[in-house]
């Protein structure tokens, strides 16, 4: 494990090559559909070669103890860093070809992104399920916190208030446990 700034890198994702094939295909398949664009396919294929190759080459998903970090680009380099505490679902998308290719996308969706969808779409991650894994473990170590304890009550704080505290603490306590039973059933 190395740093980057002051935080500790855990993990850096690599990238299945095949993932070219999948977007030279499907830059193909848009050109054959759209029928104009059937000319321009060999053109698409030589261009592609290359522009797919120097983006792989380029794309970098780096997890950190607090936060998810990619890199991608050719002509305009995108950095996004997503706290990971932000992070309200990883999704993995596996269509035919792309299982026929042995790639997916993971999809990182946000809390409080004001687009619609995913904030982040990664193709061709290797063991994608294993990198999934440790974000999402690692984002439940960043957002876990201890239990609240109250204070026994005192003549300072009014019966009413304490009881609607501890009520409010059962009521978040049970939750918490019923969360837990639905994402153990999910496995």
């Amino acid at each position: 494990m190395s740093e980057l700034g002051n935080e500790k890198i855990l993990r850096r994702a690599e990238f299945n090559a095949d993932v070219r094939k999948y977007w030279l295909l499907s830059g193909v398949w848009i050109l054959f559909v759209s029928v104009v664009g059937i000319p321009l396919i060999v053109i698409w294929w030589i261009i592609g070669l290359w522009a797919t190759q120097r983006y792989l080459d380029r794309i970098e998903c780096i997890l950190t103890e607090r936060s998810l970090i990619v890199r991608k680009g050719i002509l305009n380099r995108v950095e996004k860093t997503v706290p990971l505490d932000k992070i309200t679902d990883l999704g993995r998308i596996q269509g035919p070809i792309m299982r026929y290719f042995g790639i997916d996308k993971i999809t990182v969706e946000t809390a409080g992104q004001s687009a619609p969808g995913a904030l982040i779409g990664l193709y061709g991650i290797k063991d994608s399920d294993s990198f999934r894994d440790d974000v999402l473990r690692q984002r439940d170590i960043t957002t876990s916190t201890e239990p609240v304890v109250l204070p026994e009550r005192t003549a300072s704080v009014p019966d009413e208030t304490h009881r609607v505290l501890v009520d409010i603490r059962d009521l978040l306590s049970r939750i918490e446990a019923s969360i837990s039973r639905r994402n153990d059933g999910d496995a």
